[in-house]
């Protein structure tokens, strides 16, 4: 299953993609796309609403399978290996809808994350005695994303900044490789999008980060690698500088006030 497919993988390159492509009844939400990030990038893809980012990301992630085309991640063939596999592979994704346990603590959120890489991950509710060994590599990460004060805190009532952040706890727990972040400024205030900024320059360190993102503001101050995309399909790639200066770009996507 893994080994297939390699003819064309390049090592260099943590997540590759051959004329990938999605239909839905017809409709081409992904069309012909051959996409490559580099290992330990800061990679956006931008485009207009309907690009197909999205989807992309759900291609990538194993959430929803291909119609043609292939992926490959870390030098593997991963077209048809689902979502679980693939986060344990190293491939993990965050969402744009919050995804939290609203009822749980902020350090049993990160917890259950910790959890699912041992041998109690066949427990949703383990025995609080069992994952104890669990606390200290739980407060470590929400020290790192500044968080170890709202450990105890219930997760809903975190104002939604720190709901983002604890996101990012929460998948950092997995140790990835590769993170996949959907839209992570959305819908925050200039405060929050400038620390969650900070948080994900500080966990890019030693992983790479695919990230879907519509303030461009974030993509210029983060991102080493552009993909625009338009109706499906990659319209160019380059630096932020080239991409915003490139005349399709402008035409499809920018507008003349960029």
């Amino acid at each position: 299953m893994w080994g297939h497919s390699r003819r064309w993988a390049n090592p260099r390159f943590v997540i590759e993609t051959h004329a990938l492509t999605k239909e839905y009844a017809g409709f081409r939400a992904v069309s012909d796309v051959s996409l490559r990030v580099d290992d330990g990038a800061i990679h956006a893809i931008i485009g207009p609403n309907g690009a197909g980012k999205t989807t992309l990301f759900n291609l990538l992630s194993g959430f929803v399978p291909p119609t043609s085309g292939t992926v490959h991640f870390d030098g593997n063939d991963v077209t048809h290996v689902g979502p679980a596999a693939i986060a344990r592979r190293g491939m993990v994704r965050s969402f744009q809808i919050n995804s939290v346990f609203p009822h749980l603590t902020v350090l049993d959120n990160v917890k259950i994350s910790l959890q699912a890489k041992t041998s109690l991950s066949r427990q949703l509710i383990a025995p609080a005695k069992a994952t104890a060994v669990l606390d200290d590599p739980a407060r470590a990460i929400l020290a790192r994303l500044g968080l170890e004060s709202y450990a105890a805190q219930p997760a809903v009532e975190l104002p939604y900044g720190l709901k983002r952040a604890l996101e990012l706890a929460i998948a950092l727990a997995q140790d990835p490789k590769v993170l996949l972040l959907d839209e992570p400024t959305a819908g925050m205030t200039i405060d929050d999008v400038e620390r969650v900024v900070e948080l994900i320059r500080a966990v890019a360190v030693g992983r790479t980060i695919v990230l879907v993102e519509h303030n461009l503001r974030v993509v210029a101050d983060l991102c080493t690698k552009i993909t625009v995309m338009q109706r499906g399909q990659i319209l160019v790639e380059g630096t932020y500088d080239e991409v915003r200066g490139d005349k399709r770009v402008v035409d499809a996507y920018l507008g003349g006030g960029h």
